[in-house]
């Protein structure tokens, strides 16, 4: 193992993570290593690969909580800059939609579960809640997906004025509504059920359709649809 104090410059070859990528695949890295190829450069007092050891420990080496870091998070992180942090919040971002697009790889929408994988993926990383709409053309193929309301810990609101307007710009037939629940529960709120109900009635004087609203968290999900409640 080297020295901490060891700048990477003078490891050996093999070891240096950008050449050992180089030289053999990016599957031979590490976590940190991989890590510290974002990072870029370290301080004087801990080289990039120290760095990231240290920002994977903060979150006790779970890939899944480090995607959940804002850039107040990573700044906490004594050598981790504006720079570094945006670096390695761009990744993450292009990592998740890389596996949303793989989740939802069949271009027409068919059933709620293959809807849910999509979901869960793109706001499995907020810790707040958030509620989002998957807006979809007469063959339920999808044309577009928004987050349209950003919340506190408990709830969001979100406005079927917004909805509505953006349906008719994508010119989405049908649509589905989707939040996330950061708790855990996929049981529907009384609120839920009443703006599902409101956006639903709202949406037939334009002769769109709202299919479904499904709740995700990472214990799965709830389909209003499948639960005879559309």
């Amino acid at each position: 193992m080297q020295a901490q104090n060891y700048s990477i410059k003078d490891w050996a070859a093999d070891d240096r993570p950008r050449e050992k990528l180089l030289s053999k695949n990016a599957q031979n890295l590490t976590d940190s290593e991989l890590l510290a190829i974002l990072i870029n450069h370290g301080t004087r007092e801990k080289n990039a690969v120290d760095l990231a050891r240290e920002l994977l420990s903060s979150v006790k080496n779970n890939l899944m909580e480090l995607g959940k870091l804002g850039i107040h998070d990573l700044l906490k992180i004594r050598g981790i800059g504006k720079v570094k942090a945006i670096v390695i919040l761009a990744a993450l971002e292009l990592g998740r939609r890389r596996y949303s697009l793989g989740a939802l790889e069949k271009p027409v929408v068919r059933d709620s579960q293959q809807v849910a994988g999509y979901l869960r993926i793109m706001l499995q990383d907020h810790t707040r809640e958030v509620f989002g709409v998957l807006f979809l053309n007469q063959a339920n193929r999808v044309n577009h997906f928004e987050v349209v309301s950003q919340g506190g810990i408990t709830g969001t609101v979100a406005d079927p004025r917004i909805i509505l307007k953006k349906a008719l710009e994508v010119n989405a037939v049908n649509f589905i509504l989707c939040h996330n629940h950061p708790s855990g529960s996929l049981k529907p709120s009384k609120a839920d059920e009443d703006l599902t109900h409101k956006i639903r009635e709202a949406a037939k004087y334009f002769d769109i359709k709202v299919i479904d609203h499904i709740i995700v968290s990472e214990d799965g999900y709830f389909s209003f649809a499948d639960s005879g409640m559309m």
